[in-house]
């Protein structure tokens, strides 16, 4: 049960209306950041709490016992302490998160709220949401492998061995055509057929860096659509450096890696198909491998 300060208890079954929302909003590099729905800087705990404008809080959804609580967290972008290219650079990634109400009038009497994490976070070239999970949510996260016929390793990555700096894996492009916020063609990697890219990354040169959902190459343009809108930094003449993405299957391993050795799924795990499969006409049963 939530604890309220009989003052402020009292305050809220007055019907006062000098009431705003603050967030409080530590980075995973220390820095502490104050956010406030009101018109004018509260101080919060001895932190200047800025007005942001447009910045405002979604639903919020309490769970009894272990269920996650959760939260959004949506608002303007502007170049003092959201920025566009904080964000994609990741340094808001997973920044501890406390929402209070707080009486602007006093903010030393005020009600928390929420306490979390932000998760994912969803960006356009004016405007950000955050999702925001409780403090329950690593208690979700599964522990140990899962047994899969995926891949569990990232390409590049320490179990998966792969070099991405070498040039087989690895290309220089310059942006010719914006498309959209998400899509752009390229030159300068007529050198990789179509979906070499596909679920790479691609880092620019001006900073930050994207995820690729799809390569395509034409006449020796390619073509490259991004998962989230890259922002300001795609204009053309911008330079980047893509890696090769993986699917994560084992004939993907196989044939654009040759890195079977260190597939770290089990592609021969038998399926919902072999258990329901029944006898064929011809087709030993001797209990051995089905893959022979």
């Amino acid at each position: 049960m939530r604890s309220i300060p009989e003052e402020m208890a009292a305050r809220l079954a007055s019907g006062v209306t000098t009431l705003a929302h603050v967030w409080r909003i530590t980075r995973a590099d220390g820095v502490v950041f104050g956010f406030t729905d009101h018109d004018r800087t509260l101080l919060f705990d001895g932190l200047p709490c800025a007005p942001t404008q447009g910045l405002s809080a979604g639903v919020l959804e309490k769970q009894l016992g272990l269920g996650v609580d959760s939260a959004s967290l949506s608002g303007a972008l502007s170049s003092d302490a959201l920025a566009a290219a904080d964000l994609a650079r990741g340094l808001w990634d997973g920044a501890r998160v406390d929402l209070y109400r707080v009486d602007w009038s006093e903010p030393s009497q005020r009600v928390h709220l929420f306490a979390g994490h932000i998760g994912e976070v969803r960006r356009g070239r004016q405007a950000f949401e955050a999702e925001l999970r409780g403090l329950q949510a690593p208690l979700n996260v599964p522990v140990g492998r899962v047994f899969s016929r995926f891949c569990d390793a990232d390409v590049g990555d320490a179990r998966c061995g792969v070099d991405l700096e070498s040039s087989t894996f690895r290309g220089i492009g310059i942006v010719t055509e914006v498309l959209s916020a998400t899509a752009f063609r390229a030159s300068g990697l007529s050198a990789f057929e179509a979906g070499w890219f596909a679920r790479g990354l691609l880092q620019w040169d001006a900073g930050g860096a994207s995820e690729v959902s799809t390569h395509g190459m034409s006449a020796g343009v390619a073509t490259f659509e991004l998962i989230d809108a890259a922002g300001d930094v795609l204009t053309p003449g911008a330079e980047f450096t893509v890696s090769a993405g993986c699917d994560k299957r084992v004939a993907t391993c196989r044939a654009k890696f040759a890195n079977t050795i260190n597939f770290r799924g089990f592609p021969h795990m038998p399926g919902n198909d072999a258990m329901q499969a029944g006898p064929v006409t011809g087709q030993p049963l001797d209990g051995g491998s089905r893959f022979t």
